[in-house]
């Protein structure tokens, strides 16, 4: 499922193909990944141009030439971009495409459909509609400590609650709380200010990591709990090391938290 860090990469790649290029077209696979009805979609933007983008969370939000015309685009399970031109076929399961008077087109790729776009006319408005928080890698640490210390829950699901943060996706909240060294179960409102600092601190460690490695998790640095989900590549050489915690060597322990498999070290991440 795309992260935090994915849907930074889809960003940075829309910039980088799609900017100022008068759309001339839409077409649309499939109308139940419209969250816009698909003339109102066609109508706004044609002729518009995307100008400048904005992410939150998992949300990515394109400006256009017309200030009220704004799309939203939610990657689901296994949505991506590819950029193309059209004299060439349209790419597998590119769902949804932007066909730009260039000759140029941008394909919303929809594998398993649970992708979605749609138009917003206020970002901060939309944000506040649907409850979801400050981006992961701009709240504050006096605003994370008051939605953590708010909620009797185990720390781990009200970090990935979009309304505490928007972005942490399941193996990043396993990753924030082994660098932190809290155990995911730890109750939130019992957590120090060190202990939220600590968690800050954190998020911005593991975001900034998998941003700057492109979320290629192979390249993540061996200290990352991430290689003991064995997703990819190992980054070493005996790969029974995936099972032993980086920093003190103890066997890495697989239980269940808010009903999301969940990784940790029992050595360091311990319930005070």
């Amino acid at each position: 499922m795309p992260e935090l860090p994915e849907v930074e990469m889809r960003r940075l790649y829309l910039e980088a193909t799609s900017f100022d290029q008068p759309i001339d077209s839409i077409t649309v696979e499939d109308q139940k990944l419209l969250t816009t009805d698909f003339n109102t979609l066609q109508e706004s933007l044609y002729n518009r141009r995307f100008l400048s983008t904005k992410r939150v969370g998992k949300n990515l939000f394109i400006y256009t030439d017309n200030p009220s015309v704004i799309v939203r685009m939610h990657f689901g399970m296994t949505g991506d971009l590819v950029y193309y031109h059209n004299s060439i076929d349209r790419p597998r399961h590119a769902r949804i495409v932007f066909y730009f008077k260039n000759g140029f087109c941008l394909g919303f790729v929809c594998p398993r459909k649970f992708e979605r776009i749609g138009l917003v006319s206020d970002i901060d408005a939309y944000l506040k509609q649907k409850k979801i928080a400050p981006d992961a890698l701009s709240i504050d640490v006096g605003t994370l400590s008051d939605k953590l210390k708010k909620r009797r829950s185990p720390v781990k699901p009200v970090l990935l609650d979009q309304a505490t943060t928007a972005g942490l996706g399941n193996w990043i909240v396993d990753e924030v709380l082994f660098q932190a060294m809290i155990h995911p179960s730890s109750i939130s409102a019992d957590l120090s200010d060190t202990q939220v600092k600590a968690i800050h601190d954190a998020i911005h460690f593991v975001l900034e990591t998998a941003i700057a490695r492109e979320a290629n998790y192979r390249d993540f640095p061996p200290s990352f709990l991430i290689h003991a989900r064995q997703w990819d590549a190992s980054p070493y050489d005996d790969p029974e090391a995936y099972k032993f915690c980086p920093r003190c060597g103890t066997k890495i322990e697989v239980i269940e938290v808010g009903g999301r498999t969940t990784y940790f070290c029992p050595k360091e991440q311990v319930i005070s």
